[in-house]
């Protein structure tokens, strides 16, 4: 069967094209997860096939079978780039599947963000404190903007000076908490990648809602699988072992915000809190994007670590 599929892989290095996308096909296992598929995400996804074929020949040649990742922020396509990846795969004759990295968090989205608006807010007034400018009258207006959830919003410290060291505290302490150990179950997800390389033909998956009873297991049969193709903000984080071939999906954190709006998955993309979160971690991603193997513009184009660095300065410059 493996030298089946390296041949189908030759052959593809060669002479792929794309093939005809239904609007019905898999969408990773997130439960209740599901997106439309749009011409940018198609782009994206035809640019990184090609590239990733002879990798993913080179990966298979080694072990049989082969981990993919797909990551990037919140928004810039990963659902659908991962889903079309796994498509041409199968459509190949490489048999693929799609595992959403979104179900393996230790808390659901809402009680997510609690925790994280807590740490922020925690030491953001310890800040405030060894910055001197906590006092009874500050405070009083601090509840105020935290119950307008106002706090998070860097334009109020124009009118409350004081506020700066409050955010600037806030957002260390919460980078600090971002991606890591703290917040996603990594050693769990590794535990699936190690089964899978082990050629487990049988094993239990993480299913997580958005409700704190949507919690469950599935066992999912991985017995004629040769590539998992893994979705996930943290696919490139370097937390964790098991992925051959990372995927980073490059936008600008402007970009990023466009199209979570545009998407309306989430009813609070426009909220400062939110913006905050994005910035935060996209540091963290661009921190990382010398690991990726291959990376893709919003453009659909395949960029060096090197032309990728340049477009993250001049974003930091605000050019872009």
């Amino acid at each position: 069967m493996l030298k089946d599929i390296l041949q189908k892989l030759e052959e593809a290095c060669k002479n792929w094209e794309p093939p005809h996308v239904p609007e019905d096909i898999p969408q990773g296992d997130m439960p209740g997860d599901g997106v439309w598929i749009g011409p940018q995400s198609m782009a994206k996804a035809q640019a990184a096939f090609q590239v990733l074929l002879p990798m993913l020949k080179e990966a298979l040649s080694q072990n049989g079978k082969a981990v993919v990742s797909v990551s990037g922020g919140s928004g810039t396509g990963k659902t659908c780039v991962a889903a079309l990846v796994t498509y041409y795969l199968n459509q190949l004759g490489v048999p693929a599947y799609t595992l959403s990295g979104d179900n393996y968090p230790k808390r659901i989205p809402e009680r997510n963000d609690a925790e994280r608006a807590r740490i922020f807010r925690l030491a953001g007034v310890r800040g405030m404190l060894a910055a001197g400018c906590y006092n009874g009258e500050n405070a009083q207006t601090l509840k105020r903007l935290q119950e307008e959830d106002l706090d998070f919003d860097p334009g109020q410290a124009g009118t409350y000076p004081w506020l700066e060291a409050y955010q600037t505290a806030g957002r260390e302490e919460l980078s600090r908490y971002l991606g890591t150990a703290e917040e996603q179950e990594y050693d769990q997800l590794e535990s699936v990648l190690t089964q899978f390389k082990a050629s487990r033909e049988k094993i239990w998956l993480k299913r997580m809602g958005r409700e704190d009873t949507a919690l469950w297991y599935e066992e999912k049969d991985f017995s004629g699988i040769s590539v998992l193709v893994l979705e996930w903000t943290h696919g490139n984080s370097g937390l964790f072992a098991g992925v051959d071939i990372p995927i980073f999906l490059y936008n600008t954190p402007a970009e990023t915000r466009e199209y979570r709006l545009a998407r309306g998955r989430d009813a609070n993309a426009d909220t400062a809190f939110i913006t905050m979160v994005i910035e935060l971690e996209q540091a963290k991603l661009e921190a990382r994007a010398q690991a990726a193997k291959i990376i893709v513009s919003k453009g659909a184009e395949i960029l060096s670590y090197e032309a990728c660095r340049a477009r993250i300065e001049a974003g930091q410059r605000g050019e872009g």
